[in-house]
């Protein structure tokens, strides 16, 4: 794989996602890593699943940062390259959101999209 093809596939943390993720896992005992994964469905063709997970698969990407770390598996990985996972807390709420460049639409809810 050339070096384009891995900053493509490569996806960020920001600082805000890091903090929310230390701080929910610390609280989950035998919990060590928010897992992100794409499936097949929700209102535009793709969601985003998380999960708080224990250990590790052996095709995940791990994504590390200031003692966050963040799971996503091959097949994900592929439909997320380029992203950035933010947590955000403003009037909407609080919640994870991925800024997919790959997605040419997505909905109201923010965990679905298309490609």
């Amino acid at each position: 794989m050339g070096a384009d093809a891995k900053t493509a596939m490569k996806v960020e943390m920001t600082d805000a996602a890091a903090k929310r993720i230390a701080r929910i896992v610390s609280g989950e005992p035998g919990k060590t890593a928010l897992r992100v994964s794409v499936e097949g469905g929700g209102c535009s063709g793709f969601s985003y699943k998380f999960d708080l997970v224990g250990d590790r698969n052996d095709d995940d990407v791990a994504i590390e940062k200031d003692g966050a770390t963040i799971l996503i598996d091959d097949l994900s990985l592929a439909y997320m390259g380029g992203s950035v996972i933010d947590f955000v807390d403003d009037l909407m709420g609080q919640s994870f959101q991925i800024r997919n460049p790959n997605a040419v639409a997505s909905c109201g809810c923010g965990t679905s999209f298309s490609i």
